[in-house]
C-alpha cells in the first residue's frame, strides 16, 4: 500500500495547525499571476487608508482627541488619520513592488490591524483609548486585517497548493522535476505523432500494429 508523505497531508485544524503549516517561502516570480493578487490587495486596502487619513487630516481634528469626531463614518483624530496614511503608503509600496514583498507585507499589515482591534476593543472606554476608536473602528480593523492577511496568504499558505503553484514547486523540487519532465515527454511524443501524421501521404493508410 502507498504510503502518503507528512507533507502532502491536510493541515490540523484550527489555529495551531494554521501557523505548523504556515512556511513563508520565498519563491515566487514578480510576474507571477499571485503577484497581481497580492498587489491588488495591498493597493485596495491602503487606498481605503489613505482616503480616511486624508478627510480626518483635512477636518483637523485634535491630534489626541478623544470626543466624537466622525470621519468616514468612522470615530478618529489626528493621530489615527495620520496613522492610517503612514500605512496607507506602504500598502501602496507593497503593490509597487509586488511578489512575496507585497505577500508579506499584506500578511504582517493584517495581523497588526487584528491585534490593533483587540487591544483598542480591550480600552474602549479606558484613557488608554488614546485613537479615539469607537465599536465601528474595532470591526473596521478586524475586517482590515483579515482582508490584508487573506491577500497575504492567498496561493501561499495551504496543504493543498496545486501543482503548478511555484510554492509548491520550491517545497517539492523533486517531484516538480519530475512532473515537468514526464509533460515533456508527453508533449515530445504528441509532437513526433502529430509531425508523422502530416508527413503521410494522400491516400496512405496507417500501419498495422
Amino acid at each position: 500500500m502507498a504510503t502518503t508523505h507528512s507533507h502532502d497531508r491536510v493541515p490540523e485544524v484550527g489555529l495551531r495547525g494554521l501557523f505548523l503549516r504556515a512556511r513563508l517561502d520565498e519563491h515566487l516570480p514578480a510576474e507571477h499571476r499571485l503577484s497581481t493578487v497580492y498587489r491588488i490587495g495591498a493597493g485596495l486596502m491602503g487606498l481605503a487608508l489613505i482616503v480616511f487619513g486624508v478627510f480626518g487630516v483635512i477636518q483637523r481634528i485634535g491630534f489626541f482627541s478623544t470626543g466624537d469626531n466622525t470621519i468616514a463614518g468612522l470615530n478618529g483624530n489626528g493621530a489615527l488619520s495620520w496613522l492610517s496614511i503612514v500605512f496607507g503608503l506602504l500598502l501602496f509600496v507593497g503593490m509597487i513592488k509586488g511578489g512575496n514583498f507585497a505577500s508579506t507585507l499584506n500578511l504582517v499589515v493584517g495581523v497588526l490591524f487584528v491585534l490593533s482591534g483587540f487591544y483598542n476593543l480591550a480600552v474602549l472606554e479606558t484613557g488608554a483609548n488614546f485613537l479615539a476608536f469607537r465599536i465601528q473602528n474595532v470591526l473596521f480593523s478586524f475586517v482590515v486585517g483579515l482582508l490584508l492577511m487573506f491577500f497575504g496568504m492567498y496561493g501561499r499558505v495551504s496543504g493543498r497548493l496545486p501543482h503548478d503553484n511555484p510554492y509548491w514547486q520550491a517545497r517539492h523540487p523533486e517531484q516538480a522535476a519530475e512532473e515537468r519532465r514526464l509533460r515533456e515527454n508527453a508533449a515530445a511524443r504528441q509532437h513526433a505523432l502529430t509531425h508523422r501524421s502530416d508527413a503521410r501521404t494522400p491516400g496512405e493508410s496507417p500501419p498495422h500494429s
